[in-house]
């Protein structure tokens, strides 16, 4: 969701002229995109801007922005406790940024301003995607549940839903400039309909992205457990498109726990969605989040945790230890776990979850898998003369892209081309297939990137999604843009 969120404030800045910096040039603008669901996001903010200090003070035209869900919750603080950021805006309003930069700009003073409700639906901004072949679509921006742990739904609102139409518009369009690849978001996305009316408007969106030409890999996140309903389930496994990975939260294994952190389903009922899964999608692929410590924790709910986590075979799992959150109800419950308990239960957990991960990865050994090569997945692909990307289950796969080291094949993979291989070996995070290739198939998603990156050939914005033309490239303009960079 932040991912998208900073494609959409970067394309609003280039169709007011901005520019991104070169890099090792120092930015007129730099801008905060900030999230505020684990507990260190503020002091990671205020140390980044601490940071800047020096800089700002260093090039006095410098324009410092902070926006997300941390400027939504912290509001004035922000300025208040670093009074060199020029311009502070919430969730709700992300389209007014150059509006606001432009009046600090001209008052010489901090711009604060914060709508309570969406001024703009995100998907009608004009967006820079990250990626040409692989793109995030917005189905719904809020959330109506009220899990005592979490601080999204007060600060992104209730949920909205957009038309169906709508989005698949806009999916149409995002193939039709290359995309391979689409991942629907929503804070919850199969409730996605309540707002008018639909309880199976999900399914029959999944369906319907089934028919889109071009289109070939279709994801979404998150699901909620209490909303997860079987026409769900045979959409995915009806749709070939619909990739068989499923991520579903588990958040704690205690019914106790699970009751108190108002998660309206219980361990029996999580279960049996797993296994209804594996019923009709056997080779899927599902991974969960976890939260250790929650307040009340104790070593018996802890076990049920651990009991749920072997029982679900998990492919992969976000662990967080448990953190206080000003504003939510779980913040002033009773019986905080003390941390040094926390802790040697979160090292439990990994361990197991490693050990489960190492197994379920072994039976995938020899197995023939299709990746979509990615750009930035394999942090060490230079060094090791492979290349990274995701099989269709979103297992990354690093494997060897074919001729000799360096990478002197007549025509390597490129991000955004197929590459088929067979697995010769397993870790818990994920696959290797260091032999030779057996097909790559090349795309116009990888024709996209190769255009991007040729010199002079930057894509045009998206349109906004509700219709429009695209616009052209913009040309350098007056200021530069900088961005802290969002890897997922």
């Amino acid at each position: 969701m932040n991912a998208h969120d900073s494609e959409r404030v970067a394309g609003l800045l280039e169709e007011a002229g901005y520019r991104k910096a070169p890099d090792g040039e120092t930015p007129d603008l730099i801008v905060f995109n900030t999230c505020a669901v684990r507990e260190n996001a503020a002091d990671r903010l205020y140390g980044n801007l601490g940071h800047l200090l020096p800089t700002k003070k260093a090039h006095k035209n410098m324009q410092i922005a902070v926006g997300g869900c941390l400027a939504q919750m912290e509001r004035d603080q922000i300025t208040r406790r670093a009074p060199w950021v020029d311009v502070v805006y919430g969730t709700h309003n992300i389209g007014a940024l150059p509006k606001l930069l432009e009046r600090a700009r001209i008052k010489e003073e901090a711009q604060v301003e914060f709508e309570e409700t969406l001024a703009t639906f995100p998907s009608l901004l004009p967006a820079r995607r990250q990626s040409p072949y692989s793109a995030w679509v917005s189905i719904s921006v809020g959330c109506n549940n009220t899990c005592t742990f979490c601080i999204v739904p007060s600060l992104r609102g209730r949920e909205k839903d957009r038309r169906p139409g709508d989005i698949l518009d806009e999916i149409k369009a995002l193939t039709n400039d290359g995309a391979l690849e689409v991942t629907l978001l929503g804070q919850n996305v199969n409730s996605y309909g309540a707002e008018f009316g639909d309880r199976t408007a999900f399914s029959k969106l999944l369906r319907k992205c089934g028919e889109i030409d071009g289109l070939e890999r279709v994801r979404f996140t998150s699901p909620h457990p209490r909303d997860f309903t079987d026409d769900v389930i045979e959409a995915m496994a009806d749709t070939p498109n619909v990739m068989p990975s499923l991520h579903m939260p588990l958040q704690s294994g205690s019914d106790t726990i699970l009751r108190a952190m108002r998660r309206a389903y219980r361990r029996d009922r999580y279960l049996a969605i797993l296994d209804n899964v594996r019923r009709h999608i056997p080779h899927a692929a599902i991974t969960t989040d976890i939260i250790v410590g929650f307040p009340g924790e104790t070593a018996r709910d802890f076990e049920d945790t651990l009991d749920v986590v072997r029982q679900a075979r998990f492919a992969s799992a976000f662990t967080f230890r448990y953190s206080i959150r000003p504003g939510t109800p779980a913040a002033t419950m009773d019986d905080q776990v003390p941390a040094e308990v926390v802790q040697e239960r979160y090292d439990r957990l990994v361990a197991l979850l490693e050990e489960i991960c190492t197994e379920e990865n072994a039976k995938l050994d020899g197995a023939t898998v299709e990746v979509l090569v990615a750009e930035g997945e394999g942090r060490k692909d230079a060094a090791t003369h492979r290349m990274s990307g995701r099989a269709k289950d979103n297992r990354l796969v690093h494997f060897y892209p074919g001729g000799t080291p360096p990478l002197d094949t007549p025509v390597p993979p490129r991000p955004g081309d197929i590459v088929t291989t067979v697995v010769t070996g397993t870790a818990p995070h994920y696959l290797l297939a260091d032999g030779e290739p057996l097909s790559v198939r090349r795309t116009r998603a990888a024709d996209a990137w190769e255009l991007r990156c040729s010199p002079g050939g930057a894509t045009p914005l998206d349109p906004p999604a509700n219709g429009g033309t695209a616009r052209p490239p913009v040309p350098p303009g007056q200021v530069l843009l900088g961005m802290p960079v969002v890897r997922r």
